[in-house]
Parts: structure tokens; sequence; C-alpha cells
């Protein structure tokens, strides 16, 4: 039996399309935040039904299994949260989604809180990148404007000898019971003899 068939069926498979990462960012937290609302409509619905049965104290919920309603957003509020999200940096992506989850963690919001929490992390993490980038822009310009001659004159002035012949060391200061003369972790300098 040949195995060509399966061959050529193999290479027939469509590839996925390369995406940018921004794309990839953009739907891993939209993914999320649509995983963490459904959590919440969960979790508030079997507050609901502990509630009721506490009421009612019989639970007739296996006789009825009427459809839960289910809680999305507004388009516009969609578009408002992806157009923030495709602003978020490959690289924070995944500290935005642990804040995410330790907040809904912590507080348990309703489903429709969801959607509000899920922009505050949003907004902390675009004003930590501004953060970020103005510290680097910072950095960059304080590099471009700092003196280079001062180490450079420096050097050419004083000499480190960190191994000169005339450091003595703590077996002779302790045969001689006298207190060293300066502190042993630091190298000797000394300034160049001019001619």
């Amino acid at each position: 039996m040949s195995l060509l068939p399966w061959l050529r069926a193999n290479e027939a498979l469509p590839r996925p399309s390369p995406r940018s990462p921004a794309e990839m960012v953009l739907e891993t937290l939209m993914v999320e935040l649509a995983g963490q609302m459904r959590e919440a409509e969960r979790q508030q619905w079997e507050r609901s039904q502990a509630v009721r049965k506490v009421c009612t104290r019989v639970d007739y919920s296996w006789l009825a299994s009427a459809p839960r309603p289910t809680y999305d957003l507004s388009p516009g509020e969609r578009l408002q949260l992806e157009d923030v999200c495709a602003k978020i940096h490959p690289a924070y992506c995944g500290p935005a989604i642990l804040r995410f989850r330790q907040l809904v963690a912590e507080q348990e919001p309703e489903v429709q809180e969801v959607s509000r929490l899920f922009r505050s992390v949003l907004q902390e993490v675009l004003e930590r990148m501004e953060e970020e980038e103005e510290a680097q822009r910072l950095t960059r310009q304080w590099n471009l404007r700092a003196p280079r001659g001062s180490l450079a004159t420096f050097r050419s002035r004083a000499r480190i000898a960190p191994f000169a012949s005339d450091i003595h060391t703590i077996s002779e200061d302790v045969e001689r019971d006298t207190p060293p003369p300066r502190a042993w972790s630091m190298p000797e300098f000394r300034a160049r003899k001019e001619d």
C-alpha cells in the first residue's frame, strides 16, 4: 500500500497566516476578557441559585433548565477596549493578564463590572509603558550629553595598580603587629609622575 495519498493530504492543509504581534496581543487580551466575563457570570448565577435554594428550601432546578442570560459588551465598548488593547506592547501582555486575574480574584466583580476593571488594568499598563519609555528617553539624552572627557583625563593622570609590589599582606602586618595602612579591599591609586 502506498503512502503517497497521505503525504499529499498533509501538504494540502492550510497553514495559519502569520499575524503581527499587535494582533496576537489584541486577541489574547480580548479572549482573556471574555473568559473572565464568563467566569463572573457563572459565579453570579451560582450565587443567585444558592440564595434561591435558601429561600425556597426545595431544589427544582433539575426540572426546568432555562437558558442563562448572557452579558455581552456593547459594540462601542468592545471597539474602545480593542483600541486600548492594540496599544499594549507584547512584553506587557502577560503582566496585564496577571494583574487583571489578580484583581478579579480579589474583588469578585459582577459581570457588568469586569469590563471596567479590565479597562483600569489596561490604563495602568499604558501608564507604566509611558513611564518606562520616558525613563529610556531621558537615559538616552543623558548618555548623549554626558561629558566623556572627565573619565579619560582621570585615566591618563592616575594609574590603578591592584597588584603592586609594595602592597603589604595581612600576614606581614600580623608578624610586625602593626595596623594595616589602608583598606585591603581597595586597589591602590597612584598619580603618574610628570617628568
